[in-house]
């Protein structure tokens, strides 16, 4: 059994006072996860291109509002040159010095510090890939239950995909519409990637108002994204939108599948199939569908080598799940000087296709997860640096989309509800393949905050935004249905159940106790015409 922080001492002046955990710059949130509570966060501000959060005081709330200047320490602090013991020192919501153990003692006389002991101080997630279907389909999920469970999770920075929303965001005019969806009802830094479609491919200027207005790159399909105004694009389209992200210094993000011969398949319309059959679903959706979709890619993504038309943009393969073909295409690539990373998902080193109860919907979602054997070459892909970086794809809908009675994988809505378990379950999953906490930092953090053009934060360094989580790697906990949720459909997460049985029948457990840092207070950088450009300056010169 495990309890996350409530109120630790706060060493001053040699004398020792009660500090309550609710910060201004470094917000610490803190939550009893095995007693079920979860402190409510403040109401934010103002919208930014990132938000930041201003604090809402009150007498039994716990808060670090009046110190801008304070250390945190630990035995573990997990930085860029590896494992410290030691302290970091905020200021102003920035990390101003890392010292390691034999320095800080002499240095921090009259400073707060709040130590740890023995946790592990990481950066905070930051989740490049998660649909929060805001505005419009606030039913799905919404702006306050995603981020909500994200920060249960350990995620400080999410960005979200363009489609599930009404509208999608695909022009300036549908970005303003989820700034405003967004404005005072996120608990966490929220950006936004824009959408990549045939209306706007061949527009230039279209697409150059969408990266002005503060979307941090492109996003596009190359099948069927079963949303009507979000349509899937051919490589024509694709090349086309590297050339404009090629300005910006961009990505642009792909869900890799195109549909074969087989495509009426997923109709079953002779009624042969059994619609329950997990198998069934998952020869719907070949392994061939990826391998034909990144052929496609590699056609265009050779222009963004040096030297290229489209040198200065980026691709990036989203939920990668065929570890083979695909794969090797990609390395390839790689070597060749494409820039090009691709990212997989915690649904997919889980689980694996032979152990997915028939009807079980919960565990649909596309490109499939596919059998063991696949499922190892990706845990091994991973930890070899051939997949660069670890998202969510928190895809929820309303349950009654899921059709949990019927069990019809053919019809049930495809996507994963996972934001609130991304941390535990790459961790645990992890044990077995010997990950190290430098890894996960580098999946979820470093790597991700790279890719979005986000050079203040994914490490613990002199400068950064001080984003942390603080967690308890030995500390187990039981994940079942008992366990408190907050996606706004707990029953749509497949983890649930499935990973408390999985883990506690090979004498292992979900091991995760957490605290909640936050950044600071963001700058308006954005709303004033030309200060988008500078702020993009600062932030897009990442893959020069």
């Amino acid at each position: 059994m495990t309890s996350v922080l409530g109120c630790r001492k706060i060493k001053h002046n040699n004398s020792t006072s009660l500090i309550l955990n609710f910060r201004y710059s470094l917000s610490i949130i803190s939550a009893l996860l095995l007693l079920g509570i979860f402190y409510l966060l403040p109401f934010l501000n103002e919208f930014f291109f990132f938000f930041g959060f201003e604090q809402l005081l009150s007498a039994n709330r716990c808060s670090l509002y009046p110190h801008s200047h304070y250390w945190i320490a630990s035995k573990r602090i997990v930085t860029p040159r590896g494992i410290v013991s030691g302290t970091v020192e905020i200021k102003g919501g920035r990390i101003v010095s890392v010292l390691e153990e034999e320095h800080w003692q002499k240095s921090v006389k009259s400073l707060q510090v709040i130590d740890y002991g023995n946790a592990v101080i990481m950066p905070g997630l930051v989740d490049v890939h998660a649909h929060l279907d805001d505005p419009g389909k606030e039913e799905w999920e919404g702006f306050p239950s995603g981020t909500r469970a994200a920060a249960a999770g350990g995620i400080t920075t999410l960005i979200d995909m363009p489609l599930n929303s009404v509208p999608s965001t695909v022009s300036e005019e549908t970005l303003g519409l989820k700034l405003q969806a967004a404005a005072g009802r996120i608990y966490i830094d929220v950006g936004f990637w824009g959408g990549l479609v045939p209306e706007n491919a061949f527009n230039a200027s279209s697409l150059e108002g969408l990266l002005k207005a503060g979307a941090l790159g492109l996003k596009s399909f190359m099948c069927p994204s079963g949303i009507n105004d979000f349509p899937m694009t051919n490589i024509s389209h694709i090349k086309e939108g590297l050339l404009v992200l090629a300005k910006y210094r961009r990505p642009l993000l792909v869900h890799a599948e195109i549909p074969q011969d087989d495509a009426g398949y997923l109709e079953n319309k002779d009624g042969r199939d059994n619609p329950r059959s997990y198998d069934v679903y998952l020869k719907s959706r070949p392994a061939s569908w990826e391998e034909a979709a990144i052929k496609d890619l590699l056609t265009v993504s050779k222009d963004t080598r040096t030297g290229g038309p489209a040198e200065g943009a980026h691709l990036h393969i989203v939920h990668l799940s065929d570890a083979r073909s695909s794969f090797e295409l990609i390395k390839e690539a790689k070597k060749s000087g494409d820039s090009m990373t691709v990212e997989t998902c915690p649904h997919y080193l889980a689980f694996s296709a032979e152990k997915i109860p028939d009807g079980d919907t919960r565990f649909k979602c596309a490109p499939p997860i596919r059998d063991a054997a696949n499922k190892e070459k990706l845990w091994a892909a991973l930890i070899d640096g051939d997949i660069d970086m670890l998202s969510s794809d928190h895809s929820p809908s309303a349950p009654q989309l899921k059709l949990f009675n019927e069990g019809d994988f053919l019809r049930a809505w495809g996507g994963i509800s996972s934001l609130q378990f991304v941390l535990p379950v790459t961790w645990s999953y992890g044990q077995k393949y010997g990950i190290t906490l430098e890894q996960l930092a580098s999946w979820w953090s470093e790597k991700p905050a790279k890719l979005a053009g986000l050079s203040y934060k994914g490490a613990i360094s002199i400068g950064y935004e001080a984003d942390f989580v603080v967690w308890e790697p030995e500390v187990e906990f039981d994940l079942d249905e008992n366990h408190p949720v907050y996606h706004k459909h707990p029953v749509s997460s497949h983890f649930l159940t499935t990973l408390s049985v999985y883990l506690y029948d090979r004498h292992t457990a979900c091991n995760f106790s957490l605290w909640y840092f936050f950044s600071k207070e963001c700058t308006l950088v954005w709303h004033r015409g030309l200060e988008c450009v500078l702020f993009y300056d600062q932030i897009s010169l990442v893959w020069s």
